[in-house]
């Protein structure tokens, strides 16, 4: 029996070999010292005995059996060899008793390279065994780079959890993944959690295959870290493989959508309205119903909450605008009970195009446009990366820009404060693109910054004002609360005296406006049927969805200051971002380039030079800020704390001589 077991595999051996090389490929296996040099495995970490994933056992440490195996550790040689009768006897062993001696091996970038063993990888691979026991050593890697990087987040996965059968392609996945899970950063699992997991990812791992997933060139981890963010790690586990594989088919968009090196479409201007002909008509006529339902849910309510006001003033707005070719309903507080339950009820209701207008929405709506792909779901968010839901966002930074320019130009102590909400993307652009402009204004300006998720809006610009600054930048939109007082927009403060200067503006009218004239007219269904990737509609000053406006008692001479930036920008001869920038840190970004690329600006987990301050830890945000930034947080910089104390100590000496002299 055991000649026939290496008659097949030498088969398989053979098949591979013939593949590799007709690719252009090496038929054999890698060669750890080919491409590793000794000094590295010299000093290599000894990790003991490891459950060794058999698919990431790719190679020899030596040459010694190179021309023995295919690259899928299969036999290639004769079966009249010394080397056959050797396998066959280790084939006899492993079916009478099983192979119980550990192998000893390399790992380098989680691949693993057989020094001892290469005949008892080749069986148990033959024999499809997942796991093979051995004695590791780990060469850690020099140099830099996102593979290198991506290496070192699983390396910290690794020290809390022991699990090396996990890969992503894409890096900051392994902490979301710790956050899907319920997780703290650095928190250790337990052996049943590790154990639970391991079970989950393997019932997983037969559903991905069964779809199709060994075509793409993504990952399972990734695969399964969509999944999770679509139907909750709870769900998952509870499911068995039939119903795994049945919600797998139902988002294989998003799961292909993350096989994309790009997968983010941002649309930073309306799309033209395609001119339609008579039949052209005539179809979208007949398909497009005679009254729109469209539903607009909110994490709060309008009477606690200026964003959810101004997203309210928006929706009425459009009523108006539309009058008997739209109805329009809001629902309130969906974040209190279950927001997927609030959305179901949208869709009952017969809503066909739904706006979810908080990121802490996005991921019920996810989960409630996988269910039902019939509706159109839009979220109000930035940097999303889901096909099955289109998010938009105005660019928020080039009102900023212009009211840092306006701070600049007036401040006398060439200190400037800044209350931000959240550490979301967009948010910490526009934190850039204010201190940025006032610096064009005032190359000795600081922007002193705070967090309203922290200490709340009010006393974070309390502890500005105690620190001498008067110029503050605050929330944009006042909670119309009468017994708040809270501050918003670019105001001067001085003891009891708040005087606003000029207010950035959300335009959510007008946004709605644009996209459902081009919903109605079916422009947005076909953006997205052109696309296969994820939409983000990220528009801005040239598309009226932000404006400033001026208080009454604001100079002349700053009017036209403003007006002037204002201009340049909706001409797209203006930019906040212009290159080189340099961070806290004293890093240069953009060098070479004339200004920053819109995704380096939605990207940004940095703060630059002239501010002082820092990206919030999570655990000092408050509740709200946590369910936020959970959805679309950024990450703190490492060094920001040390960057932003020297540079803080740099700035108060600066001050301090200025005042001696």
């Amino acid at each position: 029996m055991n000649e026939f077991y290496y008659k097949d595999a030498l088969k398989l051996g053979q098949k591979e070999a013939r593949a590799r090389t007709f690719k252009g490929q090496s038929p054999c296996l890698p060669v750890l010292e080919d491409f590793v040099s000794s000094a590295m495995i010299n000093t290599g970490i000894d990790l003991g005995l490891v459950q060794i994933p058999a698919e990431l056992i790719v190679g020899t440490k030596t040459r010694g059996r190179v021309n023995a195996f295919a690259p899928n550790f299969m036999p290639v040689l004769d079966e009249t060899t010394e080397f056959a009768d050797k396998w066959e006897h280790l084939c006899q062993a492993h079916v009478t008793e099983g192979i119980r001696d550990p192998i000893k091996a390399y790992e380098y970038m989680n691949r693993f390279y057989v020094e001892e063993g290469n005949k008892r990888v080749s069986v148990l691979k033959f024999f499809d065994a997942v796991n093979i026991v051995g004695h590791v050593i780990r060469i850690m890697p020099t140099g830099s780079g996102d593979e290198v990087d991506l290496y070192n987040e699983f390396l910290d996965f690794y020290k809390l959890t022991k699990i090396n059968f996990l890969e992503f392609t894409k890096k900051g996945s392994y902490a979301l993944l710790q956050k899907a899970l319920g997780k703290a950063v650095g928190e250790d699992w337990t052996e049943d959690e590790i154990s639970r997991f391991t079970g989950t990812y393997y019932y997983f791992k037969k559903a991905y295959i069964q779809n199709g997933g060994e075509k793409l060139q993504s990952t399972v981890g990734d695969a399964m870290l969509s999944y999770i963010m679509v139907y909750g790690y709870h769900e998952l586990k509870a499911s068995d493989p039939a119903d795994i594989k049945k919600n797998l088919s139902k988002m294989w968009q998003e799961v292909e959508l993350h096989a994309e090196e790009e997968p983010i479409e941002v649309k930073t201007e309306p799309a033209e309205e395609k001119k339609k002909g008579v039949i052209s008509k005539m179809i979208s006529a007949a398909t497009t119903p005679s009254v729109l339902s469209v539903a607009f849910i909110h994490d709060g309510t309008p009477e606690r909450s200026g964003w959810i006001h101004d997203h309210e003033k928006g929706r009425k707005y459009v009523e108006r605008i539309f009058e008997d070719k739209i109805v329009t309903t809001p629902y309130y507080n969906a974040m209190e009970n279950d927001a997927l339950k609030v959305i179901e009820l949208a869709i009952e209701d017969g809503a066909e195009l739904i706006f979810t207008t908080s990121p802490r929405l996005a991921q019920a709506s996810l989960r409630a446009a996988v269910e039902h792909p019939e509706i159109s779901i839009m979220n109000c968010s930035l940097n999303k990366s889901h096909r099955y839901i289109s998010s938009y966002y105005t660019r928020m930074y080039e009102a900023k820009f212009i009211l840092g320019a306006i701070a600049g130009s007036l401040t006398k102590s060439d200190k400037l404060g800044y209350v931000c909400d959240y550490p979301i993307y967009g948010q910490i652009a526009a934190i850039n693109a204010f201190a940025l402009g006032a610096q064009m204004a005032n190359p000795r300006a600081k922007v002193y910054l705070e967090w309203s998720a922290v200490d709340g809006a009010r006393a974070a610009a309390m502890k500005l004002v105690e620190q001498g600054i008067h110029y503050i930048s605050s929330q944009d939109t006042a909670r119309f609360r009468e017994d708040d007082r809270e501050i918003y927009g670019l105001s001067y403060i001085n003891g009891e005296r708040s005087e606003l200067i000029a207010n950035p503006v959300w335009k959510w009218g007008v946004y709605y406006e644009q996209i459902l004239r081009r919903f109605l007219n079916k422009t947005m269904q076909e953006e997205y049927q052109e696309s296969n990737k994820a939409l983000n509609y990220y528009w801005g000053m040239s598309a009226g969805v932000v404006d400033v406006v001026y208080a009454p008692k604001m100079e002349r001479a700053s009017k036209r200051f403003a007006d002037f930036l204002r201009d340049g920008i909706i001409q797209n001869v203006c930019t906040p971002f212009l290159t080189p920038l340099t961070k806290q840190n004293g890093e240069i970004i953009g060098a070479g380039q004339k200004s920053l690329a819109l995704d380096q600006i939605i990207s940004m987990d940095y703060l630059v030079e002239n501010v002082i301050g820092t990206i919030p830890q999570y655990g000092d945000l408050n509740e709200m800020g946590k369910a936020t930034v959970d959805i679309a947080g950024v990450e703190p910089a490492q060094e920001a704390a040390d960057d932003t104390r020297e540079a803080a100590q740099g700035g108060e000496a600066q001050e301090t001589e200025a005042v001696e002299s």
